[in-house]
């Protein structure tokens, strides 16, 4: 199915349709799958692990798996359920390889700008590093239900059928995630603890 869009042919498949076509053989459709999602998984990716490098590798990896494993899709859940799950499946594996190669706290790259900031951002980039060093503090499932609901815009059904549990199990961790990660800011900043 192609719409036309100022003369260009624009692919307006839903992404299970694609998926599904990638599963039946037409795995050039992925490419439009990558171009619809790489960013998303890039930037899960990265709030995860802290890392450019390790987080495009760790893509890379979801979109091989993708191909890989194209013949369990079902087709009856919404495709993004079924990447984050690889997604989820990729970082675990990753964790599990590389548990000792760089501490949970250490795992977050400095990005530096090339300019030095002006003054009144330096509070705010300290805020912001104090935050990323507090998210890394939390629990793996923590930290993934929190990005997935405040990062990657999942709704906690969404999630819920992700993570194979109840929407109110969902919402609990989320809720436990948002107080536990105050407290750990709150420590690091040396300031009071909510």
């Amino acid at each position: 199915m192609k719409a036309q869009n100022k003369g260009k042919k624009v692919d307006v498949f839903s992404d299970n349709q694609l998926m599904e076509q990638v599963r039946d053989g037409k795995v050039e459709k992925m490419a439009i799958l990558f171009e619809r999602y790489h960013m998303m998984l890039f930037n899960f990716m990265l709030r995860l692990t802290g890392n450019k490098n390790i987080s495009e590798d760790l893509v890379q990896d979801v979109f091989y798996r993708m191909l890989r494993y194209r013949h369990t899709y079902k087709g009856k859940n919404k495709f993004t359920i079924w990447m984050y799950q690889i997604a989820r499946n990729v970082h675990i594996d990753y964790l599990r390889k590389n548990k000792n190669a760089v501490p949970l706290d250490d795992q977050w790259e400095e990005i530096h700008s090339r300019e030095p900031a002006p003054m009144e951002h330096m509070e705010q980039e300290k805020d912001i590093q104090l935050i990323r060093q507090a998210m890394s503090r939390l629990s793996v499932k923590k930290r993934e239900i929190l990005i997935l609901s405040r990062f990657q815009d999942l709704k906690y059904k969404e999630i819920a059928e992700l993570m194979d549990c109840h929407i109110g199990t969902v919402k609990a961790t989320v809720h436990r995630a948002i107080k536990d990660l105050g407290k750990i800011y709150g420590e690091l900043s040396g300031g009071i603890t909510p």
